[in-house]
């Protein structure tokens, strides 16, 4: 096997995070010697090459690892221990086993791998999703716990249903471009539930082009190893002028544009506040709950308060637009999907008005797909990686402190012994032989939203938007492959992008109005909403 060039050691997760180790040096012999000494039974797994480990067996980004650490399991089993570089890996293929270690043991299995170019350099340390276990954590993580819990989220249905109702006016002009106009539609939806901004179609906006110029960072900084810093963390105290010092100047630009995304819209709402003019959202809740200025605690529960929409925004963006863009591809591939979730909704909401939350107890055919949907193809396929905070035993195997665990979501989502034909788009899996929803299924939420105290809190959030858009655009719309030059169907392939989340290769279908009543319908509906 040929051995990687240093431009690959650099630029691999798997070396970052255990490089450090190994360019110790002396520190990494005597923490192996120490570590072996107590290891007398480790889990299974491929155990490698003195020194480097498994580093030549680990699967790169684009080796699709999930699919790698699935076929593992089957030599090994549901837990999967190997090194490389002295960094140890656990990885958990099962939701059993999952659930024992992120759950029943979350004291110790809570924590995230230190990340100095996200966290340290260009400032994502705002971001609970990446902070240490922790008392500071467990604050942030409760004030954004406070606002989008499943006993609150319902006080967002008003401007989700406003914004799904403009992106069905968007797709009717503008089909070719759903999957910008998803994109669009998360953008408004999360701006006007946090920060009261109208975002017109279109517009401009500065606050969702800063938002977006922030989040493009996020996917190139938040893998541990992408950076030379990850590997030697005291190179962030080196001077920007410092040859090979060039990830510094790249560090502060990208800080620019993620303080931009924090603090413009925030800093608009105070002023409308101050004014009087500021609509009702969810910073002017959280401001108007601040303790009196004289309070020790003021700046820190206002920096709280700053950054609770900006993960909101952070957490959601890129998965509930993958997911809903994975809709499209799902009912373009499957035409009797769409016809029997048409049936549905002419059962009963009818052809004469458009579907809202209400209507969501009785259609079960239409939360199965929005269930299909999240765990035919995940966003984050490999949970984002826990690290155990101390040493520990579990079926007899010592884990030991410092491992890096990650989930396999995508293994247990596709789990053939669960889910028959796990490749395959088939709501009726998720429900009975009477046509209603299955309690004893496998919820895909069990694993698609990360697992244990780590789990995303926004979840209910996006799953109040992928129903309302899911029941709106098949009320709506046929969606259908598209043809080629000769009028004949195109077969379409479901490709995607992989890196930390996975989201579809841009694809084509045909969106058409059921009816000619239905540009009239999202008219009215819009109209009954202003």
């Amino acid at each position: 096997m040929q051995m990687p060039t240093l431009r690959e050691v650099v630029s691999d997760p798997y070396y970052v995070s255990g490089a450090t180790v190994l360019l110790g040096g002396l520190i990494v012999a005597l923490r192996l010697v120490r570590s072996r000494r107590k290891m007398k039974r480790l889990p299974p797994g491929p155990r490698g090459y003195p020194v480097i480990g498994s580093l030549l067996e680990a699967p790169k980004l684009e080796d699709e690892p999930w699919r790698v650490y699935d076929e593992w399991k089957k030599k090994y089993g549901d837990i999967i221990y190997f090194e490389v570089l002295g960094q140890p890996f656990l990885i958990l293929g099962s939701l059993e086993v999952a659930q024992d270690l992120f759950e029943r043991r979350s004291a110790i299995y809570s924590s995230r791998p230190p990340l100095p170019m996200a966290r340290d350099l260009v400032g994502w340390d705002f971001s609970f999703s990446f902070s240490p276990y922790g008392q500071h954590w467990r604050k942030d993580r409760r004030a954004f716990h406070e606002h989008f819990h499943s006993g609150v989220v319902s006080h967002y249905q008003p401007a989700q249903l406003k914004e799904t109702r403009i992106f069905l006016r968007l797709l009717l002009n503008t089909p070719e471009n759903f999957l910008y106009h998803s994109r669009f539609t998360f953008a408004a939806t999360i701006m006007r539930v946090a920060y009261g901004i109208t975002v017109e179609p279109d517009s401009d906006s500065v606050y969702v082009t800063a938002a977006e110029s922030a989040l493009n960072t996020l996917s190139q900084v938040a893998i541990p190893g992408t950076f030379l810093v990850d590997i030697i963390p005291a190179l962030k105290y080196v001077p920007s002028w410092f040859p090979g010092a060039g990830f510094k100047k790249q560090a502060a630009q990208w800080r620019k544009e993620l303080d931009k995304f924090i603090e413009l819209p925030f800093a608009h709402v105070k002023r409308l506040m101050k004014a009087g003019n500021a609509v009702p959202c969810l910073v002017t809740k959280l401001l108007d709950s601040l303790p009196d200025e004289s309070s020790p605690t003021r700046d820190e529960e206002e920096n709280r308060a700053k950054y609770v929409p900006a993960n909101a925004y952070a957490a959601g963006s890129d998965t509930t637009v993958s997911t809903v863009q994975s809709f499209f591809l799902a009912m373009a591939m499957n035409p009797h999907v769409v016809k029997k979730a048409q049936a549905e909704l002419n059962a009963v909401i009818g052809r004469n008005r458009l579907p809202d939350f209400s209507d969501r107890p009785s259609l079960p055919y239409i939360n199965a797909i929005a269930k299909e949907a999240m765990r035919w193809k995940l966003v984050t396929n490999l949970g984002l990686a826990h690290m155990v905070l101390e040493d520990d035993e579990y079926n007899g195997y010592f884990i030991p402190k410092g491992t890096f665990v990650m989930g396999n979501s995508w293994g247990i989502l596709h789990d053939p012994t669960i889910f028959k034909d796990p490749e395959e788009f088939i709501p009726e899996r998720f429900l009975r032989e009477d046509g209603q929803l299955d309690p004893a299924a496998r919820d895909p939420a069990s694993a698609a939203f990360g697992f244990g105290r780590r789990i995303c809190p926004g979840r209910h959030f996006s799953d109040q938007n992928l129903f309302i858009t899911i029941a709106s655009v098949l009320a709506s719309f046929d969606i259908q492959a598209p043809l080629d030059e000769n009028g004949n169907l195109v077969k379409l392939e479901p490709k995607y992008y992989g890196g930390m989340l996975s989201h579809p290769v841009p694809f084509e279908c045909r969106i058409t109005p059921r009816s000619a009543m239905i540009p009239k319908l999202i008219q009215d509906s819009l109209d009954t909403l202003e």
